[in-house]
């Protein structure tokens, strides 16, 4: 069984930072891409960035130059370094893996979601 344990979120004021942990435990022969994705009340899940194994990163247009996708491919952990909060950000962060499990294959797993509140 393989587990995504987020940490990191919190509330903030407008203009601050966050840094969002990620952290992949179990059965794991392998990673690939990695991402976070939201989910604000009332709306669907959207994907903030993810990131390759090689390193390669992808950001929805509306946290690009804010935010910054990076993961520890030693620790199994992708983190998100989020600045200049807004309100707009105000949402439950959620962690997904592609994750190779030993004799199982391939999987997409997702951590349990962390609040992000952005309010003054």
């Amino acid at each position: 069984q393989v587990q995504l344990v987020e940490s990191g979120g919190g509330l903030v004021q407008p203009g601050g930072s966050l840094r969002l942990s990620c952290a992949a435990s179990g059965n794991i022969l392998s990673i690939n891409a990695m991402g976070w994705y939201r989910q604000a009340p009332g709306k669907q899940r959207e994907l903030v960035a993810d990131i390759s194994s090689g390193g390669s990163v992808n950001y929805a247009d509306f946290v690009k130059g804010r935010f910054t996708i990076s993961r520890d491919n030693a620790k199994n952990t992708v983190y998100l370094q989020m600045n200049s909060l807004k309100p707009e950000d105000t949402a439950v962060y959620y962690c997904n893996a592609d994750v190779i499990i030993y004799y199982r294959g391939s999987f997409s797993v997702w951590g349990q979601g962390t609040q992000v509140t952005v309010s003054s």
